[in-house]
């Protein structure tokens, strides 16, 4: 079930709710638990049924796991825990990484196996790594009262399931036992609803209306690689940033819709976004983007691998490590893989040239025009980390590495046209008619032009100068109902098709 839909909106939320504060209100704890559990259920398996058996096995051996390690010490303690993580590791290859390395077996030794097609849980990179953590947590002796209610609806909270974010025990099953939770709270009630409300016009509103001149773009890339028809440099530039912007507003979207659902439900579900774009440089990018994957990476895999303690070699090691693990957790690809290297290397360039970057900025601090040198170094570092993030978002998105090439070529083809039919992608008719308002007469190209250089520059905008929804102050006024009220007929209204968020395919 999408957030994004009729059903969802209409009925299963509604009805989730009033269950869950119905049971509670009395008295019966257990079975709201049991409520929300069974309603991500019905969530999770809406299109697919087969789903619920993979996520309900997958719930049930590893919790059995995590019970076992409590009656072994030292060797065999260790033991289980190796058995639970390479059958987390195990279930995930097989859904999701089988037909890519059979498929390059099959290259490499020229073979011909054949391949499965199976097709990919939702979700399955998201609660997979939810239970990793809970077994070596447990491993740690971390979880030893935790029942299996509570177990089953960590992991398949319906906010968070199927796009994370990526939720530590310790951050969910303490607020299920909280009873000042158990009764409906309308100040998170409201606060809640509004975050959804605007999480999902990113969604429906910008992330979707960027998304038609992707999928434009990326098919025209697709069917033409040289000659008239394919894209010219303005057309590359343009899906490039389209496909920069799409991804930020449908996977930040998505997490305000998930903070939202659960400030519905008196659940605090961690921020997952700090304005990535604002960062000055690919380190800094990643304690914004996603954060909730780097701190399980940094937490279960960097850490333990030695972190930064075992020298600056050790370190860069490390360090892709943890970023090529990040590149094949996002998708069975060689695209995913390079992207993973590449924004690996740029954390490594980081950390080799920091002492350099804080000279510079010793220096710029003597200066006496100290002001005007460091925004000129910060607008330097913001542009250089904005058209890295833009070339590596083009591989994240390729189906191959020659087609991530074949886009980059053409950047510098010094073709300047712009088809009609990427155009129309940025068709919004109420822009004529605002320009008409104001007696401006202008051919339709002209208006499609315009267009798309207003929804471009609206949405650097929001990504440079706007809070995130997370920081917002959320006012209970009539102002605020008014806005939220229109904003979310808005929404349903234009909700012609339902659109999958992209973090759903990881």
């Amino acid at each position: 079930m999408q957030f994004n839909s009729y059903i969802f909106i209409l009925c299963f939320l509604p009805l989730t709710l009033l269950v869950y504060f119905g049971l509670n209100h009395f008295k019966l704890e257990r079975g709201a638990k049991v409520s929300l559990f069974f309603a991500s259920l019905w969530f999770y398996g809406y299109f697919n049924q087969f789903y619920l058996l993979i996520i309900c096995a997958s719930i049930v051996v590893n919790y059995a796991i995590s019970r076992l390690m409590y009656l072994y010490e030292n060797k065999v303690k260790k033991s289980i825990l190796t058995i639970g993580v390479l059958f987390n590791v195990g279930l995930i290859f097989y859904f999701k990484y089988y037909d890519f390395f059979i498929s390059n077996v099959n290259s490499v030794f020229n073979t011909d196996f054949v391949l499965k097609n199976l097709t990919l849980p939702l979700g399955i990179s998201f609660f997979t790594f939810q239970q990793i953590s809970f077994m070596v947590d447990s491993f740690k002796g971390e979880t030893k009262d935790y029942s299996f209610i509570e177990y089953a609806l960590f992991v398949s909270f319906f906010p968070q399931l199927v796009a994370g974010p990526i939720v530590l025990h310790s951050e969910l099953i303490p607020q299920f036992r909280d009873e000042k939770k158990w009764k409906i709270n309308f100040d998170n009630l409201s606060r809640g609803i509004m975050m959804f409300t605007r999480g999902l016009a990113k969604k429906i509103l910008i992330a979707d209306l960027f998304g038609t001149a992707v999928d434009w773009g990326f098919a025209q890339a697709a069917l033409y690689s040289s000659g008239e028809n394919a894209l010219s440099t303005w057309e590359a530039v343009i899906v490039m940033l389209s496909y920069t912007f799409q991804i930020y507003f449908d996977f930040s979207g998505y997490s305000d819709m998930a903070i939202g659902l659960g400030a519905m439900f008196n659940l605090k579900i961690p921020v997952n976004f700090n304005s990535p774009y604002k960062a000055l440089s690919v380190a800094d990018f990643w304690k914004r983007w996603h954060m909730t994957l780097t701190g399980f990476l940094t937490a279960y895999v960097y850490i333990p691998l030695g972190g930064n303690r075992k020298g600056k070699l050790r370190t860069y090691i490390n360090t892709m490590i943890v970023f090529i693990v990040s590149g094949i957790w996002h998708g069975a690809n060689w695209t995913f893989i390079l992207w993973g290297i590449i924004h690996g290397l740029g954390q490594c360039f980081n950390k080799l040239f920091r002492g350099v970057h804080l000279k510079i900025v010793e220096m710029i601090d003597k200066s006496f025009i100290k002001v005007p040198l460091m925004a000129v170094l910060r607008a330097f570092e913001w542009a250089v980390t904005f058209a890295f993030l833009n070339v590596t978002w083009l591989l994240f998105r390729a189906d191959s590495i020659l087609l991530w090439k074949q886009i980059l070529a053409r950047l510098f083809v010094r073709y300047y046209f712009i088809k009609d039919e990427l155009l129309e992608c940025f068709r919004i008719p109420k822009i004529r008619y605002l320009l008409s308002a104001f007696g401006l007469e202008m051919s339709d190209n002209a208006v499609l032009m315009m267009s798309m250089y207003i929804v471009m520059g609206l949405a650097l905008v929001l990504c440079l100068f706007f809070k995130n929804n997370s920081e917002t102050v959320y006012k209970k006024n009539v102002t605020s109902l008014v806005v939220t009220a229109v904003l979310l007929m808005i929404c349903i209204v234009s909700l012609g098709k339902v659109s999958t968020f992209l973090y759903f395919n990881f």
